[in-house]
């Protein structure tokens, strides 16, 4: 039946439509699928087996660090978010409230859970006694929901899947540790494993999260020029200790409230890869995070000998995660459609190819192809994986450098932002209306106050006081 269908259908071109081109690489890789419930995504296997290998990767690295896994209730009491006033601000637009249990009206209605601060500290106050209880260095895999206006897959859903970290410390030194510690986590995470470079620093007081004395951030940039914040970190201080009344004795019997710190990275990154890596082909993915890794794909395969050969190739290569399309799909098909779902290495193996005792390894990233001896395939395809993953990073460090400019006055700042999409490094003078007016002036917002400072100038991009921050300009998702 494969003669009667058709190849993989072209995708739009990103050049051309880039927010069409990410949706139909999203569909046609089956990554994840519209549902039923509005602004609500189902993600399919390939998209989950992208989801299980950052979790994989992610909960390995947290537990090095301490980390323990738990989990907290779906539904918060109404009462208990209120307890932490700018908390509960914040959210309040994107909650969801269930008011009924049954047929009951609930005498105190709940909320579905926009994030678990409040239970932690709810459970942190009961669970707390003693300096000897302390730290608590916990992280909850879960899902949560937040009413969005405006949806895309991955990028904006009113239900997607995250994890939470929650830790509770005796001193604002650790705090400020664990803080900075987990932000570095999720940046080292980025660039070792989804070979995304990010750009490490502070939130202003404006974009910081709700409730928090200061709010850490990675910022990457899709190849569209738009930022995406793809992971964050937040040191509440003892702000919640305090509307919580957890309080923990300290050596000297003395009652002090205890220091906390959140963080969070969610199937967002999932969009990000897309965006970074992708092309007219559809996915590319790095080999380090790739649910397949190498595809084999054999040539003439109802010939003797072809698929049993493959197979055996298979399991010469057991170290890698491969599959054999024996399909009966014509191998154009299963090139195209290899592409479309970002495999970074596709061997092909035919009879021609088994007289001679080789197989041809073609990269997914540069389409470049090599005849390899059957002998030393599995050599040269760890090479090969692990200079595709290099070589991925340098390549989009490449692309977010060659689009990140500097604009020393407002005038050029406007023009930058309206004429080369990218990251726009500019002086601030610290004030929430010089941050207003430029978003409100040229539609860009504050991405990070990088902990690599830069002096590009004395005075404000925007009211020409004197400077006291560069920060990355841009416009995000």
């Amino acid at each position: 039946m494969a003669s009667e269908k058709k190849l993989v259908e072209a995708i739009t071109s990103m050049e051309k439509d880039f927010a069409q081109w990410y949706t139909d690489v999203v569909k046609k890789a089956e990554l994840c699928d519209y549902a039923s419930v509005k602004g609500c995504m189902v993600i399919k296997p390939a998209g989950y087996a992208l989801w299980e290998n950052i979790q994989k990767e992610l909960d390995r690295r947290f537990k090095e660090t301490g980390v323990e896994n738990v989990y907290m209730p779906l539904f918060i009491p109404e009462g208990l978010l209120q307890k932490e006033k700018d908390h509960v601000e914040g959210f309040a637009p994107e909650v969801a409230w269930v008011t009924h249990g049954g047929l009951e009206e609930l005498q105190e209605r709940m909320c579905v859970r926009p994030t678990s601060e409040t239970l932690f500290c709810d459970f942190y106050a009961r669970d707390i006694h003693s300096y000897r209880d302390l730290p608590k260095v916990y992280n909850q895999w879960c899902s949560v929901v937040r009413w969005e206006k405006t949806t895309r897959p991955f990028l904006r859903s009113r239900e997607f899947l995250w994890q939470e970290g929650h830790t509770a410390h005796a001193t604002a030194k650790e705090a400020q540790e664990r803080t900075e510690q987990m932000l570095n986590v999720y940046a080292d995470f980025c660039e070792e494993v989804l070979a995304i470079p990010v750009i490490r620093g502070q939130k202003t007081d404006k974009e910081k999260f709700a409730g928090a004395e200061a709010t850490y951030t990675i910022e990457a940039l899709m190849h569209d020029g738009k930022a995406l914040q793809s992971g964050t970190s937040h040191n509440f201080g003892d702000g919640f200790a305090k509307a919580f009344e957890i309080q923990y004795a300290a050596k000297d019997n003395s009652l002090q409230y205890v220091h906390q710190t959140s963080w969070g990275m969610s199937t967002r990154i999932i969009g990000a890869i897309i965006m970074v890596h992708g092309d007219d082909s559809g996915l590319v993915l790095p080999p380090m995070i790739a649910p397949t890794q190498v595809v084999i794909v054999p040539i003439q395969q109802k010939k003797e000998g072809v698929l049993d050969k493959a197979f055996e190739m298979k399991e010469a290569l057991s170290g890698f995660r491969v599959k054999v399309d024996d399909s009966d799909k014509s191998p154009g098909w299963k090139f195209s459609e290899s592409e479309m779902r970002g495999i970074p290495v596709r061997v092909e193996i035919g009879p021609k190819d088994m007289e001679q005792n080789q197989a041809v390894l073609v990269r997914r990233d540069t389409h470049e192809k090599q005849m390899v001896p059957l002998d030393e395939l599995k050599e040269r395809i760890g090479e090969l994986l692990g200079q595709i993953q290099k070589e991925m990073l340098e390549r989009a460090r490449v692309h977010r450098d060659a689009h990140t400019y500097t604009a020393m006055d407002f005038d050029a700042f406007k023009k930058t932002v309206e004429e080369k999409p990218g990251f726009v490094k500019a002086m601030w003078c610290g004030s929430r209306e010089c941050e207003d007016k430029i978003k409100e002036l040229t539609g860009a917002t504050s991405r990070c106050m990088p902990f690599a400072q830069e002096k590009l100038a004395d005075t404000c991009v925007c009211c020409k006081k004197p400077a006291v921050k560069m920060v990355y300009w841009g416009k995000a998702y």
